[in-house]
């Protein structure tokens, strides 16, 4: 709040201290003028180091607490750099040992690959015959089920053609009644 007072007040000072200066348009140095705007800019600076002087202030001593911190890790990285360097240097002397141990090492898992894939091809061939061979087994009584309910289909329509051609009205009078008895013994 103290600040935007500070402000409100400049402002209204620089513009009382332009109207008067708009007002008299007379000959020579404007020495009034000039002072008035001295005066102002004076207000004016003097108020900004105030309110501004401590975030400055803070905000230099962030910088230079950052620069200082990024000068560290510089340094810090550089030895690292510097480390690591050496380390590389010592590795490359031993690097045809390496490679050599490496190669040798390839081969043998190479071999050991190749055998574990052979295994692997050879148990892949044997699950595939069981399966196969359970599919044709599963095929087989599917088609042997089949044909036995065409059978019994069969049978059963030809069954129905002798039975409707051999049955007579009364026969059928017989059964019904016949069915209707039974029911009624069931029931009671």
């Amino acid at each position: 709040m103290r600040p935007f007072l500070a402000l409100a007040f400049l402002a209204t000072a620089a513009v009382a201290a332009a109207s008067e200066g708009a007002a008299g348009h007379g000959e020579g140095i404007p020495w009034a003028a000039i002072f008035k705007q001295a005066v102002n800019f004076a207000i004016l600076a003097g108020a900004l180091v105030y309110f501004l002087k401590k975030p400055i202030s803070s905000f230099l001593k962030e910088r230079s607490e950052q620069l200082r911190k990024s000068i560290e890790d510089a340094a810090r990285a550089r030895e690292e750099a510097a480390g690591k360097l050496a380390a590389i240097e010592s590795r490359m002397a031993r690097l045809s040992d390496e490679i050599a141990g490496m190669n040798r090492k390839m081969e043998a898992e190479a071999a050991e690959e190749a055998q574990r894939i052979r295994e692997a091809a050879q148990a892949e061939i044997e699950r595939v015959r069981t399966q196969a061979q359970f599919a044709a087994d599963q095929e087989v009584k599917k088609a042997r089920e089949e044909l036995r309910k065409e059978a019994a289909g069969l049978a059963t329509r030809a069954a129905e053609e002798i039975v409707k051609k051999t049955l007579t009205a009364e026969d059928q009078e017989r059964l019904v009644r016949e069915n209707i008895e039974k029911i009624r013994e069931i029931a009671q």
